[in-house]
């Protein structure tokens, strides 16, 4: 398989190594002061770049019809955009907050513990991310995956940084630490007790792979997909 790398920081080195091993071939890996020379000759491209270039990237790449995985957060005020270019075009693409199988897993978990918890009002949810300082964006896409799985199974209605704003809004508390690949907490806090859901990754890796994973399901197929249909998770 041919794959454009669009982002060639350190995501796009691990995700290289990755797909070198896996058998795949690199015939594009794009910074952002390159051109988008050899693109059209992918079988699929690898977005994990910056917020303000995801958007073009994407854009571009359904345009040519080559499939596209992005990983890049940050950007998702345009995400209908490029959902309804991806249907004009008869394209494929698969946006992912975060690409590892086990946080994929957790999302899961993470769903299931907000309906059981739905029915007890004594306790209030909160949430905890911790990264790199390099992270652009604030809360995680991460967080924010989480937030809204929270939201969808629960009387909660947004999420918000401000520790003091309304009660009907989870509190996400999200932290820039030097060299954190990623942690995220979920906490349910009552007067007696606290229930907390913890995942955190130990390096890259696991992002790159599974970003891999996905560029290798999205293969030949036409739709906008999650990584629940890449895990078989729906």
């Amino acid at each position: 398989m041919k794959i454009a790398l669009l982002g060639y920081g350190k995501m796009g080195k691990v995700i290289e190594k990755i797909a070198l091993e896996r058998g795949h071939e690199i015939v594009l890996r794009k910074s952002s002061t390159s051109a988008y020379d050899g693109l059209e000759n992918a079988d699929v491209a690898i977005d994990f770049s910056i917020p303000s270039a995801a958007v073009s990237n994407i854009t571009k790449c359904l345009q040519l019809n080559v499939p596209i995985v992005s990983g890049t957060t940050g950007w998702l005020d345009d995400y209908p955009k490029m959902v309804a270019l991806c249907k004009k075009k008869k394209g494929a693409f698969i946006y992912g907050s975060n690409f590892s199988l086990g946080v994929n897993l957790f999302f899961e978990l993470n769903n299931y513990l907000a309906k059981m918890m739905s029915k007890f009002n004594q306790y209030s949810v909160s949430m905890e991310e911790i990264h790199h300082t390099q992270k652009l964006d604030a809360p995680s896409g991460t967080a924010i995956s989480l937030a809204n799985g929270i939201i969808e199974n629960s009387d909660y209605i947004d999420w918000s940084m401000d520790k003091n704003s309304n009660e009907n809004n989870i509190y996400i508390d999200a932290q820039r630490i030097e060299n954190v690949a990623g942690i995220h907490s979920v906490f349910y806090t009552s007067a007696v007790d606290t229930i907390e859901i913890k995942h955190s990754a130990h390096s890259r890796d696991g992002f790159a792979f599974g970003s891999v994973i996905a560029a290798e399901w999205l293969l030949g197929k036409k739709g906008v997909f999650t990584m629940r249909d890449v895990l078989e998770l729906k």
